[in-house]
């Protein structure tokens, strides 16, 4: 009976190792279009552009598979066979890290053009980690996989019938694919409230993170530069000095003693420091190029914005646009005082085209700042929706929707 009984640290080992496969399954399956995001990267990164109509399947399959292992791994359910997949799947996952710490350090230092995916996207959106750290994480995750692998005959096989195996992983296959078909048709946990709170404690918010809530102008308007000029004038009968602004000097009376008296010198005083923000190439230009960002992404701006988020115009879903909800918002825009206006990545000679064959009657702004190699993906990463909708309000994002949930927009 001993002879059969499960090792306490192999216990310990195969309980972790199901949980991170867990939690890295169940992350990437609240947010599938994020996943898909991460394998069109991939394979641009790869030259293997080819294989991107598949991302979409991929980004399903991927979170079903690690988080049936997880599930396997922490039931045994087929523990032999487990543990195989597990290594296997480690040392795909340990090279492939390797390679991309290692390429984007010969980028960093050496300036090779590599175009090597900054994140790998192990955890989705959840935890952000550097190629480097992603390296080191795998290379901790292996060590209890090889342990698991070598001594997987030391585990006993879980005492479930053989339909009673099929019935659990069934359960976890439908139960993921539940869960990234709801948050593939809408917007990701991450932009639902309980997803905000869960995910500022988990990462903080970075170039790529338009979440409910975050103040734009922080990062994405650079402050300007605020000084005061003062100008000093001598009594010549006193001797005594008066210090004047700009604006007293502008509103003082023609007759006023101060002109009588003699200039001595100017200052100027730096009342607050031009600072360069974090996403400054994030642009919102019209037409004629003009940057509309710093006036409609500001706390003086005292009209809702309404922002239709279409990253690609190629791949804009018909249905969405054309849909009768958002010739509702559009009404209610013009009725209501707000701004409306669509935002893309794509090049204003393809908006204008786009413009004209979808008889669009609304502004389409263009972020021309777009390296389709490296990013940033600023629009793309707003919103996870082709097309979505961001509401902004006084520089600060009040609320998004996926073009299935535009009936939701104007709901009070």
């Amino acid at each position: 009976m001993n002879s059969n009984k499960e090792p306490i640290i192999l216990i310990i080992l195969r309980i972790f190792l199901g949980c991170v496969f867990i939690f890295s399954g169940l992350t990437k399956a609240f947010d599938p279009v994020a996943t898909s995001y991460t394998f069109d990267d991939y394979f641009f990164s790869f030259h293997m552009s080819f294989f991107q109509i598949f991302s979409t399947f991929a980004a399903f399959v991927m979170p079903m598979i690690e988080f049936l292992l997880g599930v396997m791994m922490l039931t045994k359910i087929q523990i032999r066979l487990t543990s195989v997949l597990y290594l296997v799947m480690m040392v795909f996952f340990l090279l492939l890290t390797a390679w991309l710490a290692l390429a984007e350090h010969l980028e960093t230092h050496y300036g090779y053009q590599l175009n090597v995916v900054k994140d790998c996207g192990c955890f989705g959106t959840a935890v952000k980690l550097t190629n480097f750290h992603t390296f080191l994480k795998n290379v901790v995750i292996i060590i209890p996989t090889i342990i698991i692998f070598l001594y997987r005959k030391r585990i006993p096989e879980t005492r479930l019938t053989g339909l009673g195996k099929v019935v659990v992983v069934a359960i976890c296959c439908l139960g993921c694919l539940s869960l990234e078909a709801h948050y593939y048709r809408h917007l990701p946990a991450s932009d639902t409230k309980l997803g905000v709170k869960i995910h500022n404690m988990l990462s903080k918010d970075d170039y790529n993170t338009w979440t409910v809530g975050t103040d734009l102008t922080i990062n994405y308007i650079d402050t300007a530069l605020i000084t005061k000029s003062v100008y000093v004038y001598k009594d010549t009968v006193t001797g005594e000095t008066v210090e004047i602004t700009e604006e007293e000097m502008a509103e003082l009376p023609d007759d006023s003693p101060i002109y009588e008296m003699e200039y001595v010198t100017d200052k100027t005083d730096t009342l607050q420091k031009f600072g360069r923000a974090e996403n400054y190439n994030f642009t919102m230009e019209d037409a004629q190029s003009n940057d509309l960002k710093p006036t409609l992404i500001s706390h003086d701006n005292d009209r809702p914005l309404y922002l239709l988020c279409m990253y690609d115009l190629d791949q804009v879903d018909s249905d969405g646009l054309n849909s009768e909800d958002l010739q509702k918002i559009i009404s209610y825009c013009k009725d209501h005082q707000c701004d409306f206006y669509g935002l893309t990545n794509t090049p204003r000679v393809e908006i204008d085209k786009f413009v004209k064959d979808n008889k669009i009657d609304f502004d389409i702004l263009c972020c021309s700042y777009f390296d389709p190699a490296k990013g940033p993906y600023f629009v793309r990463d707003a919103i996870h929706a082709n097309p979505g909708i961001v509401r902004i309000e006084k520089g600060v994002i009040t609320g998004k929707w996926a073009w299935r949930d535009f009936d939701e927009v104007l709901e009070k």
